[in-house]
């Protein structure tokens, strides 16, 4: 057969954006940290530059130098105050959790010995409210509330302070993502109540893995920092319930580095969450659009009408090679392992939970890939139901 004049045209497939390109400290600006690390030959229980990173995260949100712990993880800090804040859980046992977050809270109630009860939150706010917390419905056995910050969206001080007075129940926060928040307003998100961090590599300001336990309460710090160093503190005699959860001196010198470039990583992160508004506010859905400052600026979140128009966008933005995510699955109580959890009717997080679909988010995300993703979710929002 004669060959074809014409040239068969080759149409290669878009390259995939991803939910989140995590952006960490290169190996130039690491050098003069792990140098430091050689020079010294310390490289845990607590040395140096864990120190000084610590030292410097207290700066920033302008709390005394003791009221910082790091932690291994995020986990490892919650669980920690935890224990420090209310012991090994006994007899009694129980600690309530919200269902809308992620399942490291009820992981961490667990590994400071509480079973986790599972509570409903406000369809506005996300979080348990201590208004309306049905404390007898979970009866004599709550020892525990851990309040979290969704995504990012700090837990305020002031009513759960009133609410521990009242009942006189513990209350430990986890703040997961809340680092921007804290840094802008110490003054609401800190204060005797121990608050939880997370610098997991998916997170705005990152150590990598890594976290931090905060509180004012310098006597409640110190049983911090012995309930994440096998309950020792001075000596070698454990003192209470504990496990090892401190930061080592590298991811220290990574949480230094990203110290040093913090404000130019947040800058970048707050120019993509801008893209976003920008464009569906010519889409005419900025509205649904929850970003930076209400939440970690690691998070683009697109809230849909129905369980069915999320599924469509999910749908929509995976046909056009753009990931999306639900970050909390469709709520702790659906996992295997909390499956028989005791609960309360938990109808704000189901709701929630099927509708709010996060979007890809780096810092460096380009303009052209934001165009792509609201185009494609505007496509799939436009889209009819299915009957």
């Amino acid at each position: 057969m004669p060959t074809s004049k014409f040239a068969t045209a080759t149409v290669s497939a878009p390259p995939r954006i991803t939910i989140l390109a995590p952006s960490l400290p290169s190996a130039d600006d690491l050098l003069p940290y792990l140098r430091r690390i050689d020079a010294v030959r310390t490289y845990t229980n607590w040395g140096p530059l864990t120190d000084e990173f610590e030292a410097r995260i207290a700066a920033a949100i302008g709390c005394p130098r003791g009221c910082v712990i790091s932690a291994s993880s995020g986990t490892a800090a919650l669980a920690a105050a935890l224990l420090a804040t209310a012991g090994a859980g006994g007899m009694r046992s129980t600690a309530m959790v919200p269902d809308f977050t992620f399942v490291a809270t009820a992981l961490a109630a667990e590994m400071a010995g509480f079973r986790p009860f599972i509570a409903d939150v406000d369809p506005l706010t996300w979080t348990l409210q201590p208004t309306a917390l049905d404390v007898p419905r979970v009866g004599d056995g709550l020892g525990m509330i851990v309040p979290v910050a969704p995504y990012g969206r700090a837990v305020a001080q002031a009513s759960w302070l009133e609410m521990r007075q009242r009942c006189g129940l513990p209350v430990v926060i986890d703040g997961g993502a809340s680092f921007e928040s804290i840094l802008d307003h110490p003054e609401l998100f800190l204060g005797a109540i121990p608050v939880a961090l997370s610098f997991h590599a998916t997170k705005s300001f990152s150590t990598g893995e890594g976290g931090c336990v905060v509180t004012t309460d310098a006597r409640l710090a110190r049983r911090v920092r012995e309930a994440l160093n096998f309950g020792f503190y001075g000596s070698r005699n454990c003192v209470r319930a504990s496990l090892n959860g401190k930061m080592s001196e590298y991811h220290a010198a990574v949480g230094l580095a990203s110290l040093d470039t913090w404000p130019v990583k947040r800058a970048a992160l707050e120019r993509v969450a801008l893209e976003y508004r920008q464009r569906l506010q010519h889409l005419d859905l900025e509205r649904r659009l929850t970003t930076t400052p209400l939440v970690c600026s690691s998070y683009i979140l697109f809230e849909c009408v129905s369980a069915d128009e999320a599924r469509r966008v999910s749908e929509g933005l995976e046909a056009a090679a753009i990931e999306s995510r639900f970050w909390y699955g469709r709520g702790l109580h659906s996992h295997d392992h909390f499956l028989s959890a005791p609960r309360g009717p938990v109808p704000c997080t189901t709701d929630l939970a099927d509708r709010l679909v996060a979007l890809p988010v780096s810092p460096d995300l380009p303009a052209a890939a934001v165009d792509r993703v609201t185009s494609a979710l505007a496509l799939a929002v436009r889209q009819p139901a299915r009957g």
